[in-house]
């Protein structure tokens, strides 16, 4: 799903994607990028551990930071169930990072199929056009 995301945002002009696992994201990813696409499986109905590592590493650090205050953000989930409780606790976090949410999620329940693929790469044109065009 990350790699269709990518796909999305490459074949968009002067944008390229950067791939990082959350456990290898800093701060200064956070601060440098235009936008943010945040991926997770869900596990027990909550995101996976290594994002909310990410969160709690650099929340202190970022609040308040003019750099990371309303920057877009995008999500995509893999979910065993329905994907909403690891929905909610990214979203939650976002709301405390004051980013801003510029499209709706891509969950895919189950297998990952193209139809899945298609909808992460029109995530990743969307954030990348829209960062490109100054929308957000």
């Amino acid at each position: 799903m990350a790699q269709a995301v990518a796909r999305g945002v490459n074949s968009i002009e002067n944008a390229r994607a950067t791939l990082k696992e959350a456990m290898e994201t800093s701060l200064d990813d956070l601060l440098v990028c235009d936008g943010l696409v945040l991926g997770s499986p869900e596990y027990f109905g909550f995101m996976a551990g290594a994002m909310k590592d990410l969160f709690d590493r650099t929340y202190y650090q970022a609040r308040g930071r003019k750099e990371v205050f309303k920057k877009p953000y995008v999500v995509f989930i893999s979910a065993g169930s329905d994907g909403h409780g690891a929905l909610r606790s990214i979203e939650r976090i976002c709301v405390g990072y004051q980013l801003k949410k510029v499209y709706e999620p891509v969950i895919a329940t189950g297998e990952i199929d193209e139809t899945a693929l298609k909808l992460c790469e029109e995530l990743g044109r969307v954030i990348a056009a829209g960062c490109e065009a100054g929308i957000y």
